[in-house]
């Protein structure tokens, strides 16, 4: 899927259910980033920026930001909660970067949304020389190892094509296609204890869930219910929060 286009249709109808239950990122992204980058940036933007979990981070910096958001109803929302935010509702790929491009160009759990063949060369096309790249996003996990091989048991039997991504996956992504310099990784973890409607909700907004036809998410979210309440009602979460940071270099460095 490209640019988030793909994604359109599929996140929209939950854009209010996706912002009361998906989980916010550490407030120290924003240290972070800014300590990376070596000072307040001038510009940030944002792709694929959905309702705003990112946003609520990127705006701590308090630099002009602009968020790429092409799903009208998350757009709509994300302009709401953020008034002060240009929101510009093209795709990576529609979207044409400043000349000179911009200091800072930022992505939260929207990376595997773009094409993985040209992410990166687009990515390194729009940013300033030094400028800095930041992807950042979430793993979700359980804390338990026996609810954990509960719940992949449960997945399995009603989908047996499901695969989960590798940790830290875009790290990876990152580093492999070598357009940027310095590349540098910071992990926060913490439990996040849910109940059984907060975690059913939670599985609501996932791109997975979503994509599959209406009877297989019944068949899910019936199964998963039955789970948590074996569990004795509540299922905790260990919250893999990953922030990579990458200097774009001069035309020359980026291999």
């Amino acid at each position: 899927m490209t640019g988030r286009s793909a994604a359109v249709d599929v996140f929209g109808p939950t854009a209010e259910l996706y912002q009361s239950v998906r989980p916010g990122y550490p407030p120290g992204i924003a240290d972070q980033l800014v300590a990376y980058h070596g000072g307040t940036p001038t510009s940030v933007v944002e792709v694929g920026a959905g309702t705003g979990k990112g946003t609520e981070v990127l705006a701590r910096i308090g630099a002009p930001l602009i968020c790429l958001e092409p799903d009208p109803r998350m757009a709509a929302l994300l302009a709401t909660r953020f008034p002060h935010v240009r929101v510009h509702g093209d795709t990576f790929e529609q979207w044409a970067p400043p000349a000179g491009g911009v200091d800072v160009l930022t992505c939260a759990m929207a990376w595997h949304w773009l094409d993985p063949a040209t992410r990166n060369p687009r990515a390194r096309q729009a940013l300033t020389p030094g400028g800095t790249l930041a992807i950042f996003g979430h793993r979700y996990d359980y804390a338990d190892p026996v609810q954990r091989a509960a719940v992949r048991a449960v997945l399995h039997a009603i989908d047996p094509t499901v695969r989960e991504r590798q940790a830290d996956w875009f790290h990876q992504d990152v580093v492999e296609h070598g357009q940027f310099l310095d590349v540098h990784k910071e992990v926060f973890r913490r439990e996040l204890p849910l109940d059984r409607q907060r975690y059913l909700d939670l599985v609501r907004t996932f791109g997975p869930f979503l994509t599959r036809p209406p009877e297989q998410q019944q068949r899910g979210l019936a199964a998963l219910g039955r789970l948590v309440d074996e569990f004795g009602g509540t299922v905790t979460l260990d919250l893999r929060t990953t922030l990579v940071l990458g200097r774009a270099g001069r035309r020359a460095d980026a291999r």
